[in-house]
């Protein structure tokens, strides 16, 4: 391939935000090669089959960014905005022309002589040039539509998001328990955890001093067909999962007499008895048999109060809830995602009677009944994982800011030597720009409603996310860039707003920028002490915006990390040969001993005592003496 031709190719890929160069985990610079460019150009949405078209496509792209007199989307930081408005440059001695309407119905208007601003570059032929504006007003916190024109040209609008610097804090420094709801199971559970369960530990742990209950997504799933339990491959990340519905707290059980009925049967009680002894969580059946009394319930709810003001009250502050509902049942009927139905309903528009009322009313029901029960648990920390599953609502409902056929997962690394799929579509960037962030924003805003503190999965996919085209493996992705700025200042808006913190998952291969970006922001990462033990020296300590743990879901349990036993499963499932787990198992005793010295040496562990639980309890008292915030 000619030079020329590959370098038009490397710079049209710049210009779409992927990148060509990347370090992978152990600082080796990886390069995209042809083929791989190609590929992720055209699921970037460009239909380029040859790497000659690449120029031509790059200069469509810049002639018509030069020909947008403003960018979609604006950030002030702090209420400040400087921005840059496109003109032709023979229109520099008139004036441009600014409508501010702010949130509250305010309007501010504002104009500025062209030939006055700064000319921050020009285009390749000259015609137009850029110049910056400053606007003279502070905005106050909120997102804001901006017009501006010259002369007889209509306006352009775009988008101002005006937000903190600062995402709001975690206050004063606490502890807190981290815990699947699906494996928190009390005598009264019915084969998994429920919201109810979730209430008495939360009551528990704020009884000894802690403030903070962590747990894993609990969005809504696909619990029966298609069939997918993953909390991070999730139906949709806009609504709750019914299956930790507590059927009992809600407010019709008690006068439900055929829900009782069903509950105090012996067949009832059969099934209940093997979901709580079983040595699994059997997904399936518990949803299915949790499902038929929360039927019964619906159904006695929409006769009973055909106007109750808490759900209607719901329905106001969620008119999505009723879309989504009319999906599940659309869903329900035909037992498969949205790709399987036929193909005015997978375009979007579903009528009444492609579904069935009792299915599309059970949905309103529980999702309902979810959102009461979830506001009355204290300490949230919830967690909003990064994708949603491919057949869902979501993707279902904003095709357009999905890359279909696309999958996110991460570049081959010492744990997964082949690389990671993820299975679900990611985000396109600048879709997700021009639509103004709407599907981002909801998201935010669902779980900072219940939560005190949100768990960003990936935080690093606010920056870049590694794309798996059709036709490529997992080996052979690419990184591609999102507008971080602005999707940051979204987040710190939204979490200022609400008063919800924000954590930032910032484990694995981390860009150079992503952790000084957090602490400007105000937002903690995380501190993971299995990953900082050490053979040979002290573990280093947290720092103090970080929230520390001995592990997370992604690691072995403390337990099982000490035994070794993650080792065993990794020979099991192939990713280490056994030359490698024999050396990681010697390892890993070489750690054991360093670490119980460490403990002993800081009065943390006496001479005595080196078994688990006290090492246990040692290792928290190290996290818990530590500057962390949590």
């Amino acid at each position: 391939m000619a030079a020329q031709t590959l370098l038009g190719l490397y710079r049209l890929a710049h210009d779409c935000g992927i990148l060509t160069t990347y370090r992978d985990v152990g600082g080796r610079l990886v390069r995209a090669n042809p083929d791989q460019l190609l590929a992720a150009l055209r699921a970037f949405g460009l239909p380029i089959d040859d790497p000659a078209q690449a120029g031509q496509f790059l200069r469509e792209r810049q002639t018509r960014r030069w020909e947008q007199m403003l960018e979609p989307v604006y950030v002030a930081w702090d209420g400040r905005l400087a921005l840059s408005v496109r003109v032709p440059a023979f229109r520099q001695e008139q004036q441009v022309r600014i409508v501010m309407e702010l949130e509250d119905g305010e309007r501010l208007d504002f104009e500025a002589d062209l030939g006055q601003l700064p000319v921050l570059s020009r285009s390749p032929d000259g015609q137009r040039v850029a110049c910056r504006v400053r606007f003279p007003h502070l905005l106050a916190p909120g997102y804001h539509r901006l017009r501006a024109g010259i002369g007889s040209e209509p306006d352009r609008e775009a988008l101002v998001i005006s937000a903190p610097v600062r995402a709001a804090p975690a206050r004063d420094p606490t502890w807190g328990v981290f815990l699947p709801l699906y494996a928190l199971q009390t005598g009264r559970s019915w084969g998994t955890g429920d919201f109810t369960d979730l209430k008495t530990l939360a009551e528990w742990v704020t009884d000894l001093g802690g403030t903070v209950i962590g747990t894993l997504p609990l969005l809504a799933a696909f619990l029966d067909a298609p069939f997918e339990p993953s909390p991070y491959a999730p139906v949709s990340r806009l609504f709750w999962n019914d299956l930790y519905v507590d059927p009992t707290a809600a407010p019709n059980f008690s006068a439900c007499e055929p829900a009782r009925e069903l509950v105090g049967s012996a067949e009832f009680r059969a099934a209940l008895e093997r979901l709580r002894t079983g040595p699994l969580v059997n997904y399936r059946e518990a949803y299915a048999v949790k499902r038929r009394v929360l039927s019964l319930l619906a159904a006695d709810f929409f006769a009973r109060y055909p106007d109750h003001p808490d759900f209607a009250k719901f329905l106001t502050e969620r008119p999505d809830v009723k879309d989504y509902a009319r999906f599940r049942a659309v869903a329900e009927r035909f037992r498969a995602g949205w790709p399987g139905w036929p193909e005015r309903l997978r375009s979007g528009l579903i009528k009444p009677a492609d579904f069935d009322e009792p299915a599309w009313r059970y949905h309103l029901f529980v999702q309902w009944l979810a959102d009461r029960q979830l506001a009355g648990i204290p300490g949230l920390y919830l967690d909003l994982p990064l994708g949603v599953h491919p057949d869902g609502y979501d993707v279902w409902r904003h095709r357009e800011i999905f890359v279909l056929g696309t999958r996110a997962g991460a570049p081959p690394d010492m744990f997964f030597t082949a690389g990671q799929d993820w299975g679900f579509p990611p985000l396109h960037p600048e879709r997700l720009r021009a639509s103004g962030y709407a599907y981002f924003i909801a998201a935010l805003r669902h779980h900072m409603r219940r939560a005190r503190m949100l768990r960003i999965d990936h935080v690093m996919g606010l920056h870049r996310l590694y794309w798996v085209p059709p036709g490529l493996d997992a080996r052979s992705g690419l990184y591609v860039r999102y507008p971080a700025d602005e999707l940051y200042a979204v987040l710190c808006l939204e979490s200022a707003r609400s008063g919800c913190a924000v954590v930032g998952e910032n484990l694995g291969t981390v860009p150079p920028e992503v952790n000084p970006t957090l602490a400007r922001h105000g937002i903690l990462g995380m501190y993971v002490l299995q990953f900082e033990l050490r053979a040979d020296g002290w573990p280093r300590p947290p720092e103090a915006n970080s929230v520390a743990s001995l592990n997370t879901h992604d690691t072995p349990t403390f337990a099982g990390f000490w035994a070794g036993s993650d080792i065993a499963d990794r020979a099991d499932l192939g990713l280490v040969d056994e030359a490698a787990a024999a050396a990681e198992r010697e390892y890993r005793a070489q750690l054991r001993a360093a670490v119980v010295a460490f403990l002993q040496e800081t009065g943390l562990l006496s001479s005595q005592e080196a078994d688990l639980p006290a090492v246990l309890r040692a290792l928290l008292m190290f996290l818990g003496q530590s500057q962390a915030a949590i």
